[in-house]
């Protein structure tokens, strides 16, 4: 019972830091980036960090579908494990 209490923490805590790296990185593709870069020299001041945070927001999404699916399906795999015993 305690390897499995503390293989799920090690998996929370793990998949937690793995969600928060893409926020540290710069999440610009090239073509948003040479299209900021074309902007900016054209607008003087143009921000350019609204682009960036939807980026970053869109790329939540897929995340949290992953970590929908693997709860399920923890879930569904100790329910089964259950009903063996």
């Amino acid at each position: 019972m305690k390897k499995a209490i503390k293989s799920s923490v090690f998996l929370l805590l793990l998949s937690t830091l793995l969600s928060l790296l893409p926020l540290a990185t710069q999440a610009q593709c090239v073509l948003c980036k040479s299209q900021v870069e074309s902007s900016r020299t054209e607008k003087d001041g143009y921000d350019v960090t609204g682009l960036n945070k939807g980026i970053v927001y869109l790329m939540t999404v897929p995340y949290l579908l992953m970590g929908t699916v693997g709860y399920f399906w923890y879930r569904n795999v100790q329910k089964k494990k259950a009903a063996q015993q």
